[in-house]
C-alpha cells in the first residue's frame, strides 16, 4: 500500500482558494502502477511491519464460507418447500446451488421455507428480514 499525495485546491471560509494536498492510501497494482521511463529512486518510501493476526481470528478461527443453500424437503407439497442452511452446515445438501445474500433473503421471506437453527442461518438472516428491534435487549433504551 502506498500513501499518495495528490495536488488539489480547497475553499477557505473567506471565499478564497488555496493550494492543498489530498492524501489517500492506494494498493498496487489494483489502484496504481509504475509509469514507464520515470525514476523512482528518490521517492521517499517506508516499509511498514505486517500487522499481527487479528485477535478475533485467533480466538474464533477462520471465517466460515459465505453463502446459503436450500435443502428441498421430500414429500412436502409445493415446489419451494425447504430449509435454508449456511453453506457449511452438516444438514446442507451437497452440490446444491450456492445462494448469495439477496437470493437467500428472497427464499427466507417465503412462507414455504424455514431457516435452520442448527447452523445459525436463522440467527444471521432473521435480523435482516425483521429488523433488529425484535431481538431482546436491542432497544437502545433497554439496559
Amino acid at each position: 500500500m502506498y500513501l499518495v499525495g495528490l495536488p488539489s485546491y480547497r475553499d477557505l471560509k473567506n471565499g478564497s482558494v488555496e493550494a492543498a494536498e489530498y492524501r489517500v492510501w492506494v494498493r498496487a497494482p489494483e489502484h496504481v502502477r509504475r509509469v514507464d521511463c520515470v525514476d523512482y529512486d528518490r521517492v521517499v518510501t517506508e516499509r511498514l511491519e505486517r500487522s499481527p493476526q487479528s485477535v478475533v481470528r485467533n480466538v474464533l478461527g477462520e471465517r466460515r464460507p459465505s453463502g446459503w443453500v436450500l435443502a428441498k424437503l421430500r414429500g412436502e407439497r409445493g415446489p419451494d418447500r425447504g430449509v435454508l442452511h449456511a453453506v457449511d452446515c452438516d444438514e446442507a445438501p451437497q452440490g446444491a446451488p450456492l445462494l448469495d445474500l439477496e437470493h437467500a433473503l428472497n427464499v427466507a421471506e417465503s412462507p414455504a421455507a424455514r431457516l435452520c437453527n442448527l447452523c445459525g442461518c436463522a440467527q444471521e438472516l432473521s435480523p435482516l428480514l425483521k429488523g433488529f428491534d425484535h431481538i431482546a435487549g436491542s432497544d437502545p433504551g433497554e439496559p
